[in-house]
């Protein structure tokens, strides 16, 4: 038995997975664990990754390190998303990252994100019994899946995220009614090449914002996977969630049961994005996986016969 690490560095938030694999098939999860370190703060106004952000995220990967060597790890496989590929200065952080560390990070496309993404569902999710959508909402963009049986028909990434619409629009707290509309129109335009061929899909969510709406529609104190796995979510709760959140300022909003305080100021964004995709492609309930890159990662590196 041996044991192997994913790293999915995001543009809100670090995250590791380790497992341990014996005869290629995972016989144990030793880890599941993340740091928001928002990497991609105002990549998209500057174009470049921030130095206070960069030194985050390095602690960050500093302290996976630590975690890695005590856990004896044998192989890490590390991605880096879409702040990575954005920013002008990704290959002088990759590369004080692997000097610091020794983690190497490959920087993936909005394509192989999507990839993955539908892996980590596909693999979670009873998803082959029916045509399905599958939405991955992160903070510099977003992808969409689009699966029929156990194939993908088609996918693609758009660049927008709960982070950089925040950023962008949501400037004044509580926000203002402008502030929303300016995004939820923003948004509009981004979505106007989404659509489906099927007739009723199922639409899986992944990401902090689905694991998050999850977790508020349960008002878990604190995170539990397992509870959040498979919820199902209807849009007339969406709509509730978006009407609470704007009203609130993010001090409220992290008084909130289920609703972890450094995801206070994204949720927001994330629900607007959610709920203009539900909208816009006339699905009313979405249905959350809790599994992520990371689980993807192990899956697609490390497991034979996946």
């Amino acid at each position: 038995m041996k044991n192997y690490a994913a790293i999915d560095v995001g543009s809100n938030q670090v995250l590791m997975y380790i497992v341990t694999l014996y005869n290629g098939k995972i016989s144990g999860e030793i880890l599941d664990t993340g740091v928001v370190t928002r990497l991609g703060e105002n990549v998209i106004e500057n174009g470049f990754l921030e130095k206070e952000a960069m030194n985050r995220t390095l602690s960050a990967l500093r302290s996976f390190k630590k975690l890695i060597d005590e856990n004896k790890v044998q192989s890490v496989a590390a991605v880096g998303t879409a702040a990575l590929r954005r920013s002008k200065n990704s290959k002088a952080f990759l590369d004080q990252v692997k000097k610091d560390t020794g983690i190497g990070i490959s920087i993936i496309s909005g394509e192989e994100e999507a990839r993955l993404a539908f892996l980590a569902v596909s693999r979670s999710l009873d998803v082959a019994k029916s045509d399905a959508v599958i939405l991955d909402i992160g903070g510099a963009s977003t992808e969409f899946i689009y699966s029929r049986g156990n194939n993908i028909v088609d996918l693609f990434s758009l660049n927008t995220g709960a982070l950089i619409l925040t950023e962008k629009y949501l400037k004044s707290d509580p926000v203002k009614n402008a502030e929303l509309s300016a995004m939820e129109e923003r948004l509009g335009q981004e979505l106007k090449r989404v659509s489906h061929p099927f007739k009723d899909p199922l639409l899986a969510g992944i990401g902090g914002t689905m694991s998050t709406i999850g977790a508020m529609k349960h008002q878990i104190e604190k995170y539990d996977p397992e509870i959040v796995h498979g919820t199902k979510v209807g849009i007339k709760e969406i709509d509730a969630f978006r009407f609470s959140l704007k009203t609130k300022t993010i001090s409220e909003r992290k008084k909130i049961k289920g609703l972890q305080p450094e995801r206070a100021g994204l949720i927001l964004a994330g629900t607007v994005i959610l709920r203009s995709v539900m909208k816009k492609l006339f699905i009313d309930t979405v249905v959350i996986s809790d599994k992520g890159l990371r689980h993807a990662l192990i899956c697609d590196r490390f497991l034979t016969g996946r």
